[in-house]
């Protein structure tokens, strides 16, 4: 078997030829789109053939975006970078490996950022995949501004509907509630943002 590195290389010219059939629509220009997300185990073993077997996905990983966790469930995205600089967007979780979008430049995180906006504004949505789960317990991200995250689940906690179970991921000291009418009423939702700057806090430590 040849070495590890020339089946990459491989399997990158595959990913390259690939990328070239992907469309862009006006609201996700300049990202680029498949018709429907792409199993990477299925270039992978279309650019080895019989060699694919046990070849290491994770060396064409050039970095991770956002890794989520729920307990045990994991779930990433992260970025394949082309010889000619193209960047390929991924996700995976326990069970598969899937292409999502491509575009930008190996240069600066712009593209990385208006990758990972797009997802949560969309909810997923716009490529291809349904994002659900509420609220992780952990979260690790290679994007250092903390405002951009704090975005990044502000809106995807609203497009998906489950304000409420970031409140349940924080501490009890942490949540604001009072009792109205007999019942337990959560306040924090006029400051949803608030709630999210404190959960993000407490998942990322």
């Amino acid at each position: 078997m040849p070495p590890t590195r020339h089946l990459r290389l491989r399997v990158l010219a595959a990913l390259e030829d690939r990328v070239k059939q992907f469309r862009t629509r006006e609201e996700i220009y300049p990202l680029r789109v498949p018709r429907d997300p792409i199993l990477l185990d299925e270039v992978i073993g279309h650019a080895l053939a019989d060699e694919s077997a046990g070849f290491p996905a994770v060396t064409l990983r050039s970095r991770t975006l956002l890794t989520l966790a729920w307990g045990e469930d994991v779930w990433d995205t992260w970025v394949i970078t082309l010889p000619s600089a193209v960047k390929v967007y991924c996700d995976s979780d326990a069970s598969e490996m899937r292409i999502l979008a491509s575009g930008g430049r190996n240069a600066g995180d712009e593209s990385d950022r208006l990758f990972l906006g797009l997802l949560s504004e969309s909810g997923g949505e716009d490529f291809g995949i349904e994002m659900s789960g509420g609220a992780p317990t952990r979260v690790r991200s290679s994007i250092e501004d903390r405002s951009f995250l704090v975005d990044f689940f502000l809106n995807l906690f609203e497009v998906t509907h489950t304000e409420d179970s970031v409140r349940r991921v924080l501490p009890e000291s942490e949540r604001v509630a009072t009792t109205m009418q007999g019942e337990l009423e959560n306040f924090a939702g006029h400051d949803f943002r608030a709630d999210v700057e404190r959960w993000l806090d407490h998942v990322m430590r």
